[in-house]
C-alpha cells in the first residue's frame, strides 16, 4: 500500500513541477483581480499532474483486476474529457456550457456503464447527478491556496475505507496525488490547480464515489456524503443565493464563505479550518459505522446543519463589517 501511495505523490509531485516550468514558459498566469481571491499573479494548470497520476492507476487496476476493467474504462475516459475540456479553458476561456456539455457526457458516460456492468439504475442517476455536480462543485471551490486539493484528500480517504477491494486504492491513488501537489500550492500557492484539475478532482470523487457505492447497501450508501458537507453546503447556499438576487450565478465570483473569510483570516487559517470540519466529520463517520441507520442519517443531517450555520454566521458577519 504504502508502495503505491508513494508512487503516485510522487508522479504527481514532479508532474506539477513540470506543469509549472510549462506554465511559466507559455505565461499561462492567473492575474490578480477583483473576482480572483490572490494577489500575486500565479502559473496555473498544476491539476494536469493529479490527473495523470490518477489515469496510470485507474489503467495499473484496470489491467490487475480485468473483472472490473469496464467500470474502469468508463471512469478513465470519464475522467479524461472532464480533464481535457479544463485543460483547453485554462489556454483560452470557453463557454461554460459547452464545458458543461462535456461534463454531462463524462457522467453519462460513467452512469451507463454502472447501469449496464452493475444492474442498478439508481445508483447510475446518482452517480450521474454527483459526477456532474461535484465537477462543478470542486470548480466553485478552488479559490484559495490549498482549499480544493485539501478537502480532495480527505475525501478520498473517507472513499479507501468503503471502497472495498479495488476501489480504495483507486480513493489512495487520488489522496497520494493531491499529497503530491499540494507542497507546490500550499501554503504559498506556486501554481493553481486550474480548471483541468479541479473539475476532474470532483468528477473523480464522485465517480470514485459511485464505484464504493456498488459494494454498499442502500442505507449505508448515503453515508459518503458527510465528508462533503463543506463544499457541498458552501457551494450550494451561494448559488442558490446569487440565483435568488438575479445574478449571472455562472461568472466568477468572490461570494462563498470560504472567500469572503479568506478576506479577514488569510488562506492559510480557512483551509485549515475547513480540513479540521471535515476531519472531524471523518472521525464521527468511523465511530458510528456499527450503530443503527437511523442514527447514522441523524448525524449526517447533523453535518450539514452545522455546515450550513457556519456558512450564515460567515456571510452575516461579512454583512455586519461591511
Amino acid at each position: 500500500m504504502w508502495a503505491w501511495i508513494g508512487m503516485h505523490a510522487v508522479l504527481a509531485a514532479a508532474g506539477t513541477w513540470l506543469a509549472r516550468a510549462y506554465a511559466l514558459r507559455s505565461r499561462l498566469i492567473d492575474q490578480p483581480g477583483e473576482r480572483r481571491s490572490h494577489s500575486v499573479a500565479t502559473p496555473r494548470g498544476g491539476g494536469i499532474a493529479i490527473v495523470v497520476a490518477l489515469l496510470v492507476a485507474t489503467l495499473s487496476l484496470a489491467l490487475k483486476f480485468p473483472a472490473y476493467a469496464g467500470l474502469a474504462l468508463a471512469f478513465g475516459v470519464g475522467l479524461l474529457m472532464v480533464a481535457a475540456i479544463g485543460w483547453v479553458d485554462d489556454h483560452r476561456p470557453l463557454s461554460p456550457w459547452l464545458r458543461l456539455a462535456v461534463h454531462v457526457l463524462a457522467a453519462a458516460l460513467l452512469a451507463a456503464a454502472i447501469w449496464l456492468l452493475r444492474g442498478d439504475p439508481w445508483l447510475a442517476l446518482a452517480a450521474f447527478v454527483f459526477a456532474v455536480g461535484l465537477t462543478n462543485v470542486w470548480n466553485f471551490m478552488d479559490g484559495i491556496n490549498g482549499l480544493a486539493a485539501s478537502q480532495a484528500a480527505l475525501v478520498a480517504l473517507a472513499l479507501a475505507g468503503f471502497g472495498g477491494a479495488v476501489w480504495s486504492w483507486l480513493a489512495l491513488a487520488l489522496l497520494a496525488a493531491c499529497a503530491g501537489f499540494l507542497p507546490f500550492n500550499f501554503p504559498r500557492a506556486r501554481i493553481f490547480m486550474g480548471d483541468v484539475g479541479s473539475g476532474a478532482i470532483g468528477y473523480a470523487i464522485a465517480g470514485i464515489g459511485a464505484l464504493a457505492a456498488t459494494g454498499l447497501d442502500a442505507w449505508h450508501a448515503p453515508l459518503l456524503l458527510i465528508p462533503l458537507a463543506a463544499f457541498m453546503v458552501d457551494s450550494s447556499l451561494t448559488l442558490l443565493r446569487r440565483v435568488r438576487r438575479g445574478e449571472r450565478w455562472w461568472t466568477p465570483h468572490t461570494q462563498h464563505a470560504y472567500q469572503v473569510w479568506a478576506r479577514r483570516a488569510g488562506h492559510v487559517r480557512v483551509t485549515l479550518a475547513y480540513a479540521i470540519f471535515t476531519l472531524l466529520s471523518l472521525v464521527s463517520l468511523h465511530l458510528v459505522t456499527e450503530v443503527r441507520i437511523g442514527f447514522m442519517l441523524c448525524m449526517g443531517a447533523g453535518w450539514y446543519i452545522s455546515a450550513a450555520f457556519l456558512w450564515w454566521l460567515i456571510q452575516r458577519t461579512e454583512r455586519a463589517a461591511s
